[in-house]
């Protein structure tokens, strides 16, 4: 399954110009310099770059030229990038010399700002990568959450919800990253426990799970361990315990063991008419 990221763009019409100051009247158009003095940006937040997308963009420069100016600012040995990687990169791909780019004097932080602002206002980050840039903004800018929000036009929430996936475990989020699960699955997935965070995003994928979905199912792996009360006497049993989770998590839904004087008994639950049929197929190996 390939589950894009429901991810809300509204908010970015200030865009990168409330990063930078407008351009004097009196200061020169973007003007075209040598490819060989450009050096990558050290804080580009995009981690990933899919190469048929820049050979597709190198194939339209060789064409058209490129429309779209870069913006560099400038360093002792030449130029260093702050926006405008992928056409940077595709110039070179299509045996360009140089290529038009904006000049302007920018801090550390503002190179990192301007191009996460550019990124997101592209939707070129996925949101591991987005959560990483504002990682590195918190920690070596110290900017608070607040800060960022009012920096690239998103809520404080949202920024705390995306910084939040650098919790989860790292499979969960090489899944975001390649893009079989949402954002949306992955905060459904979060505060489980390691294991039961790739348990459950197994089953996202090969069940094609929607974020609703998923959100039910970890609220009921949650439930087991949120009463303490009723498991305590089991656990000095940790065979019934194993067992009880191993049904968990192969039937998917909530499931109790208690021991009786005669035996013992097993309560397996569900929540609509679809769940109880896929319940009896993995028990019987059938159809209902």
């Amino acid at each position: 399954m390939t589950a894009r990221p429901d991810r809300q763009q509204g908010g970015l019409g200030r865009g990168i110009s409330a990063l930078i100051p407008q351009r004097p009247a009196n200061v020169a158009a973007p003007t075209e310099i040598p490819l060989a003095r450009i050096r990558p940006n050290p804080y580009q937040p995009r981690r990933g770059t899919v190469e048929t997308a820049i050979e597709e963009l190198a194939a339209s420069i060789r064409e058209h030229g490129v429309l779209q100016p870069i913006l560099v600012t400038e360093v002792l040995d030449g130029y260093q990038l702050v926006a405008g990687e992928r056409r940077f990169r595709a110039a070179q791909l299509a045996g360009l010399e140089r290529i038009p780019a904006v000049v302007r004097q920018l801090a550390d932080r503002a190179q990192l700002e301007v191009a996460l602002v550019e990124n997101i206002q592209r939707a070129d980050l996925n949101p591991m990568e987005e959560a990483h840039a504002y990682r590195q903004l918190v920690d070596e800018f110290g900017m608070s959450q607040e800060a960022i929000a009012q920096r690239v036009g998103r809520a404080r929430t949202t920024v705390a919800n995306t910084l939040r996936l650098l919790d989860l475990d790292p499979a969960v989020q090489v899944a975001v990253t390649d893009g079989h699960i949402s954002e949306g699955h992955a905060r459904a997935i979060g505060g489980l426990e390691p294991r039961a965070q790739v348990h459950l995003l197994g089953t996202i994928v090969s069940r094609e799970l929607s974020v609703r979905q998923a959100e039910e199912l970890a609220r009921r792996l949650r439930e087991p361990g949120t009463q303490g009360t009723r498991r305590q006497p089991r656990l000095a049993d940790p065979d019934l315990e194993r067992v009880e989770e191993d049904l968990r998590r192969s039937l998917g839904t909530k499931v109790s063991l208690a021991r009786t004087r005669r035996g013992g008994r097993i309560v397996i639950e569900y929540y609509s008419d679809e769940e109880l049929g896929r319940i009896y197929e993995r028990l019987t190996g059938g159809p209902a």
